[in-house]
């Protein structure tokens, strides 16, 4: 059983790993065997140095993903190093909070293009190099509870993640022929940089927490079971799927 879940020397591109969420699931993947290649605008040395910690390499992509013209170059960057890769984890996103009605036509595109057109082409370019390999890859787009609800003063972002879940279930129908599996997760609230507004309004931090079944804000750790099992064999029949990680709170 323990072989289905193991990532030993495959090579994993993580968008946004320097803190939060991405740099949990990137050293959680490190842990299973997978060789890290880190896409961030900032320094992500802290994210180097957990990886090789646990054994593994850690390749430092320094981009800004707001331009999908540094795609060819995160690709030629990884094969430079490693030759292959195997698993995408678009993670990076952005977010802009305001009334809908006062909302700016500058972040609505902020965000549009980071957390949806970028990935988009991005995972068009590793799904290219998947085919060529000729086997397969793993494809895991990082969506929200947003990619299900409304939510509240971010439209673009609303926007962006229900995005991500079309886009993940359109790739899975077009790509799952070449053995390319294509899913979601969408994190629940996570104590993360992104929230940190959100946890330190009194009174929304209460609502949130009284809703969340769990009685918690998630952590960056507690994305690592699901990240590991859709880069795995374990997850090899699965696709198109998003998989929440949010303490029940869709579930209330």
């Amino acid at each position: 059983m323990n072989t289905l879940f193991d990532l030993s020397g495959k090579v994993a591109i993580v968008t946004g790993c320097n803190t939060g969420l991405g740099q949990g699931m990137a050293v959680a993947l490190a842990q299973a065997g997978c060789h890290i290649v880190g896409v961030n605008r900032s320094d992500s040395s802290d994210t180097r140095e957990r990886v090789q910690s646990n054994g593994q390499s850690y390749l430092e992509v320094r981009v800004d993903l707001g331009d999908t013209k540094v795609i060819d170059s995160i690709l030629k960057a990884t094969l430079d190093k490693f030759g292959r890769v195997d698993v995408l984890v678009n993670n990076a996103g952005i977010i802009r909070r305001n009334d809908a009605v006062d909302f700016t036509e500058a972040d609505w595109d902020a965000v549009m293009d980071l957390n949806s057109k970028s990935l988009f082409f991005l995972s068009q370019a590793v799904a290219k190099q998947f085919i060529s390999q000729g086997e397969g890859g793993k494809i895991i787009n990082i969506a929200s509870m947003l990619s299900f609800q409304g939510g509240i003063r971010v439209p673009s972002y609303t926007a962006s993640k229900s995005a991500v879940l079309g886009l993940t279930r359109l790739m899975a129908n077009e790509w799952a022929k070449y053995g390319i599996c294509t899913n979601a997760i969408a994190p629940g609230y996570m104590a993360t940089n992104n929230t940190e507004a959100l946890q330190q309004d009194e009174s929304r931090n209460r609502e949130i927490l009284g809703r969340i079944p769990a009685g918690r804000w998630g952590t960056p750790q507690d994305m690592a079971g699901a990240c590991i099992f859709l880069a795995s064999d374990a997850a090899n029949y699965v696709n198109g799927h998003t998989l929440a990680v949010d303490g029940g709170w869709l579930a209330r």
